[in-house]
């Protein structure tokens, strides 16, 4: 089996991953760039959350299975700690170990299209030269009005990224493997910042006020502006991050440990 490496992690460190599975029969490829990811039956990331959403991304556009070990600080993407060596070569050498199939979004600004694993954040712009005040934004679901609101910005997130954004807003979290989407207002002015449930099949569009502009940003990533002209939508994206994992009903245990 041939098993890929992508790490944000010293060369000593991830060295020692490539003795253990070499070590267990394995062949080992090492990547220092997501770009560089390919040719691999399945990939090991070493690193944070922010490693394994590069990592994601680009695992799912090879369709290659990944599981994370965390060098990150809470690390709700990965599935083992640093120092579980023996227990990660297990797994990932195994032929029948589980899979979650994450979800994505696809993200179109202007007819340029990106994947994201995460979410979409739509945020009000912050300027010297402008007044600080909250957008009115409005949103339509497969051509019909969705809702309009008044707030410092929308977040659009997969069930992956329910665990930050939903939860941080007293709402409601999702299994990684639902099929649905949270929309959830930023300090929303005339409703309470609570998610919205959407389900995938839904293709979302949004209008933009007059004279205003939202920054996008997709996983943390600045896309660009979007303001009344241009034409931002979001919709659930054709392929899915395959992750590997110990125990498919395990998610809600992982995640108290991360939070507490």
């Amino acid at each position: 089996m041939q098993i890929g490496i992508y790490h944000n992690v010293a060369e000593d460190v991830a060295e020692g991953y490539v003795r253990q599975l070499k070590a267990r029969g394995a062949q080992v490829k090492v990547f220092s760039r997501e770009e560089e990811i390919c040719g691999c039956d399945r990939l090991v990331v070493l690193g944070g959350d922010g490693t394994m959403l590069r990592a994601a991304k680009r695992a799912a556009e090879c369709k290659i299975p990944l599981v994370g070990v965390n060098y990150g600080r809470l690390g709700f993407l990965t599935e083992f700690e640093r120092g579980e060596t023996e227990e990660l070569a297990s797994l990932v050498l195994s032929k029948d170990c589980p899979h979650i199939r994450r979800s994505m979004l696809e993200i179109s600004l202007n007819g340029t299209s990106c994947l994201c694993l995460n979410e979409l954040a739509l945020l009000r712009e912050i300027s010297p030269v402008r007044a600080n005040r909250v957008e009115s934004i409005s949103v339509r679901m497969n051509g019909s009005n969705a809702g309009d609101f008044v707030a410092d910005g929308l977040i659009v997130a997969t069930p992956t990224g329910s665990t930050a954004y939903s939860l941080s807003a007293g709402g409601s979290i999702a299994t990684p493997d639902c099929n649905i989407f949270l929309l959830t207002p930023v300090c929303a002015f005339s409703l309470k910042s609570r998610p919205i449930v959407y389900p995938d099949s839904a293709e979302l569009t949004f209008g933009i006020s007059e004279g205003d502009f939202l920054m996008v940003y997709g996983d943390g990533v600045f896309l660009g502006k979007a303001g009344s002209g241009d034409k931002l939508t979001v919709k659930k994206a054709a392929r899915s991050a395959d992750f590997l994992t110990r125990d498919r009903q395990g998610f809600f245990e992982r995640l108290t440990k991360k939070i507490n």
